[in-house]
């Protein structure tokens, strides 16, 4: 029997070494180059730009073995994991693929001599399906493909088999696509599993899908022909596993075996591989049979636990936005059914991740980089969620006592939607607990919700998005065969004007002649020319901006510069005449491009500072550069210090005054990448050449001896954009802000030249108040404080300059505070709170068995309120006890109920909420103690009034 990493090593040398494919590494399941995904959910996701033709394939054919998440948008498996025998979060596709390579035929053969010849399978086992077409598309029943596969394999009619959109892929809402064949293998006793092809039976399972790639779908659902054919194929690397090693489910192959003993070793339950009769849920049923629900969670624990460790590997992290909240929806899917069913209290995911390193690191080494910080988020995170947990018991035990006190028992469709989708409580557990206390609830209330939240996911991001921004396929066709070359922007690294020609101009929608003749001042356009000076946005800074002009006197408003497909679009707006095809213009960039310059090269230097700071473990996650700023995101666990920020500042300044030369050059990347020192973005994909941007050493020193040590206390990165000439024209540097972005990822923003000198000069006027203030007598402190906070509330504050006023703030107030407690206690001197306590008790109305006091304590400071009540609740057993007090334009409250009382019905949080709400305030607490605030002195007696009126209601 093969192993699973056999397995996965004869797919590759079948098609690398037999049929000449490049072997392609995965991509990280994290597509940090492509915004419309979630997750790489299939082999092809990193060749989209040559299927597009956006970018042409250095290859004709590739193989690999991908990583891929399905968990999220509209490729989902997640609530199938764990009831199904084949369904994963995470799992590997084995691919082939062909860049106008070869097509139907080719594919086909392949396949069946994979399946047959070397893996062996019986022929007569194996199915295929094909695509029977849709005529209101144009796209006809896919006939070629069977009668390839009745020649190649001699399958019968009955082996072939006809579907809708099963057979039609799809990798989004958009994007390349066509009509597929898949090939199933059926393992029924007799053979007869054919009429299941498609179906649920377990043993008659797809293993191989192949697409033939021929259309892209656009934003308006219609479909447009490719300029090549190509082939996508993907294979289900667990599922042939699960065929080869002749067990019945992807959970017996022997990748998953070490995780059934580390959870034995945990728990102290066995894995017997019981499965529901369906995927479906049915609580009555899996509540009857304990092996079923701990089989169920061990699936479930051991698929997400290779999920979440693949995807934090490759540069996710939990969050409440995107595909960091499906990571946290995952984990926390892990952890409930550890602690529903296996009764794992204590963290126990991160005990996992050394079992995922472990079983597939020799095939990713990635795995083996950073385990630790794996393990340490998946730890902080499940901590986060025990304590969520409790959270969210406790909102639901809210929302049923809402319900039954408007005579209702069924938990309303708001409260189950938030307590899922906002503090990740199960709507199955929400269930239970409401059937439990003889509750429903409003499950087609709730379903509705959810399905407007995952609306609102599918469409997220793409309203707005301008069309001028981007060429789709049929269009750069259009542009290829009409001999259009893509545009020379060479001269973007000396931005000097530039003559050029229009080639072509796109308007959103189609590639037009002209703009709109004598109309066509406000038209928006986007300009193709010949060559360029301009800099289209690419790796963090943005595109250039600026004019062109024709000999005629026509004028355009360059907005901001994009590439698409190799071609640079200069978009913006007429302003003067109009543009026709085969005009030549004058091309000028705006005179912002210095000052972007400036925090562009600023934010190579604070990238080293930054590892120089906090050490090795700083990783470049994503940058904005624009004149205005910097913006700088990167790995880290923690809030930089005050200490952290000055050396970061301080470093970067060093570099700045030493007036160091700044050097560009291409390279070899496999040469380039053995520099000492050199920091390239994770996830990027790089070029065979590269741009090398050295700061203070020459780039051809640097490859003469790239392991020198010396090159460590230098700037060094790959890089494409533009640069100053010398670090010293960058002026100065400020840090002005670093904050979270998500788990583990920190953002730096800063400014550079005139901004820095202008922050500067804001944070010394800051702390001159600051000095005044700490000067200043009692009765002056408040007004100190509002001079601090509104140089606070300025803009580009340096960070530290903006601390230091926060904290002499907090030290003011507290000064402030202590003298206004002085004045009210002097003001209050007078009360004499035994005597006080004495005479409302002798007043206190006798109800439900105890004492009702409700009283006004007029003039009582909040500690001598407190007081009042603390001696009524020594002085009487049974009590209920509600104080009111203004003072300072404002109106305070105490509540106290004993335990008798409660039982009867009075609860001193609800009491004193129904209070305060009189007096245009609000508060609560426990039943036994409560507090509260109000706006309005004048309604105190009428908030008293209704004091009384609620007791009497509760205590009846």
């Amino acid at each position: 029997m093969m192993t699973s990493a056999e397995i996965r090593q004869a797919y590759i040398d079948f098609f690398v070494q037999r049929h000449g494919h490049a072997f392609v590494p995965s991509s990280p399941v994290v597509p940090h180059d492509d915004p419309t995904l979630l997750f790489t959910n299939a082999g092809m996701n990193q060749f989209k730009p040559y299927f597009l033709g956006t970018d042409r394939a250095p290859w004709t054919r590739a193989a690999n073995t991908q990583k891929c998440i399905r968990a999220g948008g509209k490729h989902n498996d997640l609530d199938d994991v764990g009831r199904s025998r084949r369904h994963h979060t995470f799992f590997e596709m084995l691919g082939n693929w062909s860049f106008g390579d070869y097509f139907k035929r080719g594919a086909i053969e392949m396949s069946w001599e994979l399946l047959t010849k070397v893996f062996k399978l019986d022929p007569t086992r194996l199915h295929v399906t094909c695509f029977e077409g849709d005529e209101a598309n144009g796209v006809p029943r896919d006939t070629e493909s069977a009668t390839i596969w009745k020649e190649v394999a001699g399958l019968p009619d009955d082996h072939i088999h006809y579907f809708g959109k099963d057979n039609f892929w799809e990798m989004g809402e958009t994007g390349p696509c066509g009509p597929c064949t898949e090939i199933y293998v059926d393992r029924t006793p007799d053979k007869t599993g054919g009429k299941d092809v498609n179906g649920d039976d377990p043993r008659v399972m797809e293993i191989w899908n192949n697409v033939f790639i021929q259309y892209n779908r656009n934003p308006d659902r219609s479909l447009t022909t490719l300029p090549s054919q190509h082939v996508d194929t993907g294979m289900g690397f667990e599922r042939i596993s699960q065929v080869l090693q002749n067990v019945d489910s992807n959970y017996e192959i022997d990748l998953f075996h070490p995780f059934w003993q580390v959870l034995t070793d945990l728990s102290g339950r066995k894995y017997a591989g019981k499965y529901p009769k369906t995927n479906a849920a049915d609580p009555v049923a899996e509540a009857a049979d304990a092996q079923l629900r701990s089989d169920i969670a061990f699936r479930v624990i051991a698929d997400h636990v290779r999920c979440l460790t693949f995807a934090l590997t490759d540069g996710a992290v939990p969050s409440n936005e995107g595909r960091g909240y499906v990571l946290r929806r995952i984990l926390r899917r892990a952890v409930r059914f550890g602690r529903q069913q296996l009764e794992l209290r204590d963290p126990f995911m991160h005990k996992l991740v050394p079992v995922v390193v472990d079983a597939m690191g020799n095939a990713f080494p990635e795995l083996k980089k950073d385990p630790k910080r794996v393990q340490e988020l998946v730890n902080d995170e499940e901590a986060s969620f025990a304590r969520t947990l409790d959270r969210g018991i406790s909102l639901f035990e809210d929302a049923a006592r809402r319900s039954l006190s408007a005579a209702k028992s069924r938990i309303d469709a708001d409260d189950a939607f938030k307590l899922h989708d906002t503090y990740g409580f199960p709507i199955d557990l929400t269930r239970i607990m409401a059937e439990e206390r003889g509750m429903s609830v409003d499950i087609a209330g709730y379903e509705k919700l959810m399905e407007e939240a995952k609306e609102r996911a599918r469409s997220g991001g793409k309203e707005g998005a301008s069309r001028l921004f981007e060429l789709p396929p049929d269009v750069l066709a259009k542009l290829q065969q009409g001999g259009i070359k893509p545009t020379d922007d060479s001269a973007k690294f000396n931005a000097a004007p530039i003559g050029a020609t229009v080639k072509a101009i796109w308007d959103g929608s189609k590639l037009i002649d002209a703009t709109h003749g004598a109309e066509a001042a406000g038209q928006g356009v986007a300009v193709i020319l010949d060559q360029t000076s301009f800099y289209a946005e690419m790796g963090g800074q943005v595109g250039d901006t600026g004019e062109l002009r024709s000999r005629s006197g026509a004028a355009m408003d360059v907005s901001t510069t994009r590439a698409a497909g190799g071609y640079v679009l200069h978009v913006g707006q007429m302003i003067e005449s109009h543009l026709s095809v085969g005009d030549h213009v004058t091309a000028t960039l705006a005179g912002v491009r210095p000052r972007t310059e400036k925090n562009h090269t600023a934010t190579h230097v604070a990238n080293w500072a930054l590892r120089e700071v906090l050490g090795e473990g700083v990783q470049q996650k994503g940058s904005l550069v624009d004149p205005d700023k910097l913006r700088f995101d990167f790995s880290h666990a923690k809030a930089m210090t005050d200490d952290e920020i000055g050396r970061v500042e301080q470093l970067v300044e060093q570099q700045v005054k030493q007036k160091l030369p700044v050097y560009a050059e291409t390279a070899p990347q496999e040469q380039a990448m053995k520099i000492n020192g050199l920091r390239a973005v994770f996830g990027e994909k790089y070029p065979p050449m590269v741009r090398v941007v050295s700061i203070g050493a020459p780039v051809g020193e640097l490859l003469k001896d790239p392991a020198n040590a010396k090159w460590r206390q230098f700037s060094i990165e790959f890089c494409g954009g533009t640069h100053l000439s010398n670090a010293g024209d960058v002026e100065g540097f400020v840090i002005t802000s670093e904050e979270s972005v998500s788990k583990g990822i920190r953002r730096l923003t800063a400014l550079t030249g005139a901004g820095a000198s202008a922050a500067s000069e804001a944070a010394r006027a800051l702390d001159a108040a600051i000095t005044s203030g700490r000067s200043a007598a009692e009765a002056e402190v408040a007004q100190a404080i509002g001079a601090i906070q509104k140089l606070l509330g300025g803009e580009n504050l340096p960070l530290r300059a903006k601390r230091r006023g926060q904290a002499a703030v907090a030290e003011l107030q507290a000064k402030q505070k202590a003298f206004e407690k002085s004045q009210k206690a002097s003001a209050g001197a007078g009360i004499d709170v035994a005597a006080l306590a004495g005479k409302l008790l002798a007043e206190a109305e006798a109800i439900g068995g105890g004492q009702l006091v409700v009283a006004e304590v007029a003039g009582a400071t909040d500690e001598q309120l407190r007081g009042a009540m603390d001696s009524l609740r020594k002085k009487s057993m049974s009590h209920g006890i509600l104080l009111g007090s203004a003072t300072d334009g404002k109106v305070n409250f105490v509540a106290a109920v004993s335990d008798d009382l409660i039982a009867k019905g009075l609860k001193a949080g609800d009491w004193i909420r129904e209070t305060a709400k009189v007096a245009g305030g609000g508060g609560g607490g426990r039943p036994q103690m409560a507090q509260a605030g109000g706006k309005d002195p004048s309604k105190l007696p009428d908030a008293l009034a209704r004091a009384r009126e609620f007791a009497r209601g509760a205590l009846k």
